[in-house]
Formats: C-alpha cells, sequence, structure tokens
C-alpha cells in the first residue's frame, strides 16, 4: 500500500499535464492539523473514503510522512535526513558546515526546507488531497477551495488514548507526546520560516473527547459542501445535486 501510493504521489508530481491544471484553480484541498493523540490520521483515511464514496470521479489521498519521501526524492536524499532537518531548530551554520564535510549528497537545511514546503504546496494545488500536519494550513492559506481542520483534546484524553493504542504506561504515553510535540513544533518553525507566534487558521476546531468520530465525518462533510470547495471541480450534475442537499 505505501509503494502504491509513493509510486502515485511520484507520477502525480511529475506529471505532464500542466497545462490541464492551469486550466483550474488550486485545490480542492483538505488539511488537518493535531494534537498529539487525537487519531488525526486514521480520521483522514476515513474523510477520504466519505469523500471518494460521495464523489466519485476523482480519487483522494491522505498525506503526512510520505511528504518526507517525496521530498527525499526531489533531493536524492535519505527520507531520514530530511525529517533530521526539521527537528532541529538550534542549529548553528558550524553544524551545516560539519554536516557538508560528512554527507556525500549534502544539501544545505535551507534547501530541505524549500523542497518540503515546496512540494506541500504543489499537492495542495493539485488538489483531491487531505494533508495531515506539516505546516500544511499555512502553507495552503491562500488556496481558495481549501478546508483547515484542527482537531485538539484534553491532555488526559489523549494520555489514554496514546496508552490503549501502543499499550504505553501511562509515563511513557506523557513522554511521548512530550517528544511529538516538541518535534513538531520546532517543524513548524522551520517549515513555515516566520516568527513561532505567526496565526494559524482554521475553519473549523474539534474536540475529540467530546464527539464519537462518525459524528465528527459528518460534520466534515457538511463543511466541505457548505464551503464549496468542490463548486469548482463536479459537473453540473454533481453542483446541483449537492445544492440540492443543502
Amino acid at each position: 500500500m505505501k509503494n502504491s501510493l509513493l509510486a502515485y504521489l511520484n507520477k502525480r508530481m511529475h506529471s505532464e499535464a500542466v497545462s490541464s491544471q492551469n486550466e483550474r484553480p488550486p485545490g480542492p484541498v483538505i488539511t488537518i492539523s493535531r494534537e498529539v493523540g487525537c487519531s488525526g490520521l486514521a480520521i483522514a483515511e476515513s474523510l477520504a473514503f466519505k469523500l471518494n464514496e460521495k464523489y466519485p470521479g476523482h480519487e483522494w489521498k491522505v498525506l503526512s510522512k510520505e511528504i518526507f519521501h517525496q521530498s527525499a526524492q526531489e533531493l536524492n536524499l535519505d527520507p531520514e535526513r530530511v525529517s533530521r532537518v526539521f527537528k532541529q531548530i538550534d542549529r548553528t551554520d558550524f553544524d551545516e558546515v560539519l554536516n557538508a564535510f560528512h554527507e556525500k549528497k549534502y544539501k544545505s537545511d535551507k534547501k530541505v526546507r524549500k523542497t518540503v514546503v515546496d512540494v506541500i504546496r504543489s499537492f495542495a494545488e493539485d488538489g483531491f488531497c487531505i494533508i495531515v500536519g506539516r505546516a500544511s494550513n499555512v502553507i495552503a492559506a491562500d488556496i481558495k477551495n481549501a478546508l483547515h481542520i484542527r482537531i485538539v483534546a484534553p491532555l488526559g484524553y489523549r494520555t489514554q488514548s496514546i496508552m490503549e493504542r501502543n499499550n504505553f504506561s501511562k509515563d511513557t504515553a506523557l513522554k511521548f507526546i512530550d517528544q511529538v510535540e516538541k518535534e513538531r513544533f520546532a517543524y513548524r518553525h522551520a517549515a513555515m520560516n516566520k516568527g513561532i507566534n505567526a496565526p494559524e487558521f482554521f475553519d473549523i476546531t474539534f474536540n475529540r473527547a467530546a464527539f464519537r468520530e462518525e459524528v465528527m465525518l459528518d460534520i466534515m462533510m457538511v463543511a466541505v459542501a457548505e464551503k464549496g470547495i468542490l463548486n469548482d471541480y463536479l459537473p453540473e450534475k454533481g453542483q446541483h445535486e449537492r445544492q440540492n442537499t443543502l
């Protein structure tokens, strides 16, 4: 499954049908930002299934770690090297010089960060994808046909979720949450290339502890229709049917 998705992404990134893409506006794209322990990836997969079922003709894909794999391919680097750049916000110029000596296929951190952002932007513009995390809501903030979702939950809920999913003790789960949140903070700081207090915009925010997944998915589907992010891509019949369901 993973290899087939990467093959799909590579084909899509390097498609020669650029002219046809330029004939329609960028998107549609959905971004999902989530706190650790909110099952954001699983919800994204379920949302893609619902979208593909209700709006046949375009296949929605879920992207997260695949972003690093695609960027690594563009840079001819190991994906772990790409990921590592975003986990270290206190690197110095001297660190980069040392890396240049030790790495045969050296690429500067700035080059790596720019490539990742460009890959995310390219997928967002190409559309029909749900991007989980990766500061995608900021990178795609100016795309009209986009829906930006945030999923949060109290720490107790998230801790219990991590414990059950990974068979962790409470202490291990708390340490895991703290570590991942630090890594995501470092990523946003590096990818956004702005102050860490740069505003982030969301169309809708869910408390994961307050709603069942199916209810959240139903609301997301309503939000897709209400915001009209598919209007520019559906055939006339599809648009008419959409309007009749509102």
